[in-house]
């Protein structure tokens, strides 16, 4: 699974094989794994709740970016990073 970010010691994946709806995408933390939509809500896993505060942030600057992503992974191309929250 292909890393398109990583911030404050936050992961953030998409896999890149035609994977299945709703968008999303995968954040790792220490030991946490969790899956957020777009919006930056988490949808399914564990993750501390300050982690998720700055991954919810992150994903609303970079909306467009994970959509754009999204539809290469669809295809299966290769994904593009995303600037880190800074």
């Amino acid at each position: 699974m292909p890393l398109i970010s990583m911030f404050y010691g936050i992961i953030i994946r998409m896999f890149n094989n035609g994977e299945h709806n709703p968008p999303h995408f995968h954040a790792e933390y220490q030991g946490y794994n969790a899956t957020f939509n777009f919006e930056g809500e988490l949808e399914k896993g564990e993750m501390p709740k300050s982690k998720v505060k700055l991954i919810a942030a992150w994903a609303e600057l970079h909306k467009d970016e994970l959509a754009a992503n999204w539809e290469l992974a669809m295809s299966e191309d290769s994904l593009y990073k995303i600037d880190p929250l800074k």
